[in-house]
């Protein structure tokens, strides 16, 4: 199963490259795919990429049902992501 998690932007970054919060772990993504993305916006994050831009309400509540079932998010011991290749 294929789960895209909702992720808070902390910080955008040279080469279309974004630090998010998810579930209060630090990664970093790949933002090509949201390029309207802003500091402070709640994007749904896949396979590295953000690939679309929620509202917070949105994410909010998508974040509360996931802390229901962790498993589904387990990030704890994953090394930090790369950026992701389009190729």
């Amino acid at each position: 199963m294929c789960l895209a998690i909702p992720a808070k932007v902390a910080k955008l970054e040279e080469g279309n490259l974004a630090t998010v919060d998810i579930l209060g772990v630090s990664r970093e993504i790949s933002v090509d795919l949201t390029p309207q993305a802003q500091v402070g916006d709640y994007v749904l994050v896949h396979a590295g990429f953000a690939i679309e831009v929620v509202d917070e309400q949105f994410a909010q509540e998508t974040i509360e049902l996931i802390k229901q079932f962790p498993e589904l998010a387990d990030l704890e011991g994953q090394p930090p992501m790369k950026k992701p290749s389009l190729a």
